[in-house]
């Protein structure tokens, strides 16, 4: 006999559905905040009711304009523009990379500071609360990301908790690879007694020199980046263009086999886009 669904089951399809399209849940966002202790989980990133509207309404609107210069037709154009309801889900995933290329590169400020009250005699837990201090007045905002996980670690670290432990929690929240790799070295130099100054050293100057290669990177790929998009841009202004100076040379493309030539160019531009973007996506 088959067992009957809950509404909760017959509603987490749909709740999938939106989740997957960045959808602003309210309720699933205080159950994940809940579940991390009411701290931030930076493999998440929630989008504002305000965000996701204005997203959507822009995708929206450029894939509206976009299929009314392919097809010439108002109602195609229309259903075109659905497919702007994957802007959302651009726009989370440009935020979230962006937020933890941040905390990276403000951890790596952390360590510098860690690294130098080391080499001056404190201890590491000292050498942690003096690096509190230092990103108070290299970031005045309370809300900035490495300062919060700070006021964290010195608030654990005042209850008595160990500071493996809080890092570690660290570490699983913030979901970036130099931070989980630091904690891992850290712990182990630790419990083995190693030359904590010269492991942090090496550290900080590991992580820095990854970001540096990853700042110089961006700095070459960014004229091809923006060259890319020009070159997405002029058969969208060709086609404009075409129709505008000359109706009689296009109108043929404006029936039964017209249309399907022009759904498959329009299919052809998206996976060059796609392709495109792979391309330049480079990752160490």
């Amino acid at each position: 006999m088959k067992k009957r669904e809950s509404p909760k089951e017959r509603q987490r399809p749909k709740r999938d559905w939106l989740e997957w399209l960045a959808w602003p849940d309210a309720a699933a966002a205080r159950a994940r905040f809940q579940a991390a202790g009411g701290l931030v989980h930076y493999a998440d990133y929630r989008l504002s009711r305000r965000q996701f509207a204005v997203a959507g309404a822009i995708g929206g609107g450029i894939a509206f304009v976009a299929a009314y210069l392919f097809y010439r037709s108002v109602p195609a154009a229309f259903v075109v523009s659905a497919a702007g309801i994957m802007a959302p889900r651009m726009l989370r995933k440009f935020l979230l990379e962006q937020r933890k290329l941040r905390l990276a590169q403000q951890f790596k400020e952390a360590l510098y500071s860690i690294a130098s009250s080391l080499a001056a005699g404190r201890s590491v837990e000292n050498a942690f609360m003096a690096a509190h201090e230092d990103l108070k007045l290299m970031y005045p905002s309370e809300e900035t990301e490495i300062v919060r996980e700070f006021d964290i670690i010195a608030a654990r670290l005042g209850f008595g908790e160990p500071l493996e432990q809080a890092l570690a929690d660290f570490g699983r929240r913030a979901s970036v690879e130099d931070i989980t790799q630091f904690n891992d070295v850290f712990t182990t130099c630790k419990r083995s007694g190693g030359d904590m100054v010269d492991v942090i050293r090496r550290t900080s100057q590991t992580i820095g020199e990854k970001l540096e290669v990853q700042q110089e990177i961006a700095v070459m790929i960014a004229q091809k980046r923006f060259e890319s998009r020009i070159m997405m841009a002029v058969p969208f202004v060709f086609l404009a263009f075409l129709s505008l100076s000359a109706p009689d040379y296009m109108a043929p493309l404006y029936s039964g086999t017209g249309y399907l030539l022009l759904t498959g160019a329009l299919l052809a531009l998206g996976g060059c886009y796609f392709l495109m973007s792979k391309i330049m996506r480079i990752r160490l």
